[in-house]
């Protein structure tokens, strides 16, 4: 199974009350899962990450096949694209981890899109931190999981 996958993450303060913004979908533009995940006191770097990191995981869960992922963060895509060096310590375990889900899928892609392609994980981020906790949608079953 093919997912689009958009990711966005947020810091206010720079490092500051910090989340990640996650929508993912199939092919036919399906929403499977969309939420913010509050990180708590972060920088908008890691914010980044922790989205990718987690949408990845998310995808493996959902037994994706294949990744399009889209992120607003040049330095996230430039880095995962080997085009920057990861420098900042505090980047290099989420980068690694964020590397190693990518190469579980038989194939994987993440562009960089304007944030106004980005519209609704940057909403996704701002509700996480404005609630201060995880919102939104878990996982959402397919047909076949329901019960």
């Amino acid at each position: 199974m093919k997912v689009t996958i958009y990711i966005d993450g947020g810091a206010r303060g720079n490092p500051g009350p910090a989340a990640a913004g996650i929508v993912i979908s199939n092919g036919d533009g399906t929403a499977l899962r969309e939420s913010g995940v509050y990180i708590g006191e972060a920088t908008n770097n890691v914010a980044e990450y922790t989205g990718l990191v987690r949408a990845l995981e998310a995808a493996l869960a959902l037994e994706a096949t294949e990744v399009e992922a889209f992120s607003d963060s040049e330095l996230v895509v430039k880095q995962m694209a080997g085009e920057y060096r990861v420098k900042n310590k505090g980047l290099i375990p989420l980068f690694e981890e964020a590397t190693y889900f990518s190469k579980q899928f038989e194939s994987f892609s993440l562009t960089h899109v304007r944030r106004e392609k980005n519209v609704k994980a940057d909403a996704l981020v701002n509700m996480a931190i404005d609630c201060r906790k995880d919102i939104g949608d878990e996982l959402i079953p397919t047909d076949d999981e329901e019960e």
